[in-house]
C-alpha cells in the first residue's frame, strides 16, 4: 500500500485543482493521499468527490502555519473538525494575516524597483482562500523578475531577505491542542528541514501536549536525519510519517510518492484521530475509502 499524507492544490499554493491533484494522485499508483492545503478546508468537498470517482482513499487534513517563539513551524493536522469554533477563529486570523501580507510585499517590492502590484498576484492565486508568498513569487515570474520559486524565496521573500514581511501565526502549543480539540491528529512537518527550531525537548513536551507525530522521510531531510528523527518518534512513542509535500508545478524534486507512509504508522494515526474524536466529542471527518 503507498500512502502519501502531505499534499497541495491551487486552494492554497498549490498549481493543480483539488479534482486534479486527486486523479494524479492516482495515476501515480498511490492507494491514500492526504490533502493538507494552507490554514484551510475549502479544498475538501472537490477532493472528495474525485476520491469517489478514481477510487482512492482520501484522508482530509491542513497545514497550519504555527510560531515557535519567531520561527516559523508548519502542524499537519488530520481529520479535524474545521468548524469547531476556536480552530475556525484562528484560521480566520492566519488567512487574514496571509492577505493582509501581500500588500506589504508588494510594497516594498515595488520600492526595490520590481514592478508586482496586487492585481498580479491575485491573477496568478486564482481561486486560492488565501493569497501568499508563492503567489508572489508567480507574479514575479511572470514579470521575467525571477526564473522559478525557488529563486524568488532564496533572493527576495525569504526572512532576512530585502522583501520579506512576517505575518500573524498561531503558538505551536496553542496550535496541537486546537487540533485536539477538533478531534483531529497533529504531525510536525519536516521539523529539521530548513531550520532545527524543534529540538528533541521541544518535542517531548508537545507529544505530553497531545502532539501524534513527526514527518519523518521528506524530501528536505537527508537520511542521516531521517534516522534521527525516527528514533526520536519511536522514544517519545509517536507516529513516523513520509510524504511527497507535493505542489504540483509549485515545487520540484517533490514528486506525489516521493517520500510514504508505512500502512502501520497509518492505522496509528488513524487511531490517535479516532481517540481525540471520542475525546472532543466532535462530528469529524471520516476516512473516505472507496
Amino acid at each position: 500500500m503507498r500512502i502519501d499524507l502531505h499534499t497541495h492544490s491551487s486552494v492554497s499554493d498549490g498549481t493543480d485543482p483539488p479534482a486534479v491533484l486527486v486523479r494524479r494522485a492516482h495515476e501515480a499508483g498511490l492507494d491514500v493521499v492526504a490533502l493538507t492545503d494552507h490554514d484551510t478546508a475549502d479544498s475538501w468537498a472537490e477532493a472528495e468527490r474525485a476520491a469517489a470517482e478514481v477510487g482512492i482513499t482520501l484522508v482530509r487534513g491542513m497545514e497550519i502555519s504555527t510560531r515557535l517563539g519567531h520561527a516559523s513551524v508548519h502542524l499537519l493536522a488530520y481529520l479535524p473538525d474545521p468548524t469547531y469554533p476556536p480552530l475556525a477563529r484562528a484560521l480566520a486570523d492566519i488567512l487574514d494575516g496571509r492577505n493582509d501580507r501581500v500588500p506589504a510585499i508588494c510594497a516594498k517590492l515595488r520600492s526595490l524597483g520590481v514592478e508586482i502590484t496586487e492585481d498580479d498576484v491575485r491573477r496568478r492565486a486564482g481561486d486560492a482562500a488565501a493569497t501568499g508568498r508563492p503567489h508572489v513569487a508567480d507574479a514575479m515570474i511572470a514579470r521575467g523578475v525571477v526564473a522559478s520559486r525557488e529563486e524568488a524565496f532564496a533572493t527576495w521573500l525569504n526572512p532576512g531577505r530585502p522583501a520579506y514581511v512576517d505575518r500573524y501565526a498561531v503558538p505551536l502549543e496553542e496550535a496541537v491542542a486546537l487540533v485536539a480539540g477538533a478531534g483531529g491528529a497533529s504531525v510536525v512537518a519536516h521539523p529539521w528541514g530548513r531550520s532545527r527550531v524543534l529540538t528533541p525537548d521541544h518535542l517531548e513536551r508537545l507529544a505530553g501536549l497531545g502532539l501524534a507525530g513527526i514527518e519523518v522521510d521528506h524530501q528536505d531531510h537527508p537520511a542521516s536525519v531521517r534516522e534521527q528523527l525516527r528514533g526520536l518518534a519511536e522514544d517519545l512513542d509517536l507516529v513516523a510519517t513520509g510524504s511527497s509535500d507535493h505542489h504540483g508545478l509549485g515545487k520540484v524534486d517533490h514528486d506525489l510518492g516521493c517520500n510514504t507512509t508505512p500502512p502501520e504508522q497509518l492505522e496509528r494515526l488513524l487511531q490517535r484521530a479516532g481517540d481525540a474524536a471520542s475525546a472532543s466529542g466532535r462530528t469529524t471527518p471520516a476516512l473516505l475509502v472507496p
